[in-house]
């Protein structure tokens, strides 16, 4: 028709041939420095070290966590005593008797009890809510006769053994990453340098020409 412009065809779409950003040090470009491929070689070897490494780190930490606490755990069972106590005072109701939270919630309440040597103790414990004075209750004393904790569970020593393991996990990734780091910093240096020494030998070449 007449009037009609013709149009040239946009030019072909060339992204899919440009290398990937983490991938152009290992193609060849009349750019890339000896430099450039030796922190590829660096960030590679890393990297498989790292997934070498990393999970033999967790499971070593996680195994010497696990046995760790399993014997504290035992060693808790040997010295330590489930013993009846007397509540002295009243414990504090809770504002929704019956209620989930009423039943997962425990006051501190002074309590009285019987030692390992035979004399009566008091201590401060906490226990559900509601219960009024006189009432019994059971409390864990170490072998001093001081109230404490109960012997660490299954569920505690593995949450702490897993804790331990994901902390080593992330040690030997954060050193991965620190040493490519210092690494590339390093190239660049010398890069930096290299330029200087070159540029020194360049520019007195370069400013003859008008």
């Amino acid at each position: 028709m007449a009037g009609d412009t013709s149009h040239a065809p946009p030019p072909p779409d060339r992204r899919g041939d440009r290398p990937h950003p983490l991938l152009w040090r290992w193609r060849r470009n009349p750019l890339r420095r000896p430099s450039d491929r030796l922190q590829a070689w660096i960030a590679l070897g890393l990297a498989l070290a790292v997934l070498v490494a990393a999970p033999l780190a967790a499971s070593a930490a996680g195994d010497a966590a696990h046995r760790h606490y399993r014997g504290t755990a035992e060693h808790q069972e040997r010295t330590r005593a489930h013993v009846p106590a007397v509540l002295v005072h009243d414990t504090p109701r809770h504002p929704e008797p019956g209620s989930p939270e009423a039943r997962e919630s425990r006051y501190p309440v002074t309590v009285r009890f019987t030692g390992p040597d035979g004399e009566t103790r008091t201590g401060t414990a906490e226990v559900e809510p509601g219960l009024t004075a006189g009432n019994t209750v059971h409390v864990w004393t170490d072998a001093r006769g001081t109230i404490t904790e109960p012997p660490l569970g299954a569920g505690e020593i593995r949450s702490r053994a897993m804790g331990w393991a994901i902390l080593a996990l992330l040690a030997v990734v954060l050193s991965g990453l620190a040493a490519y780091g210092i690494g590339g910093r390093m190239l660049h240096r010398r890069n930096l340098a290299g330029w200087d020494t070159d540029w020194a030998a360049t520019e007195p070449r370069w400013s003859r020409f008008p």
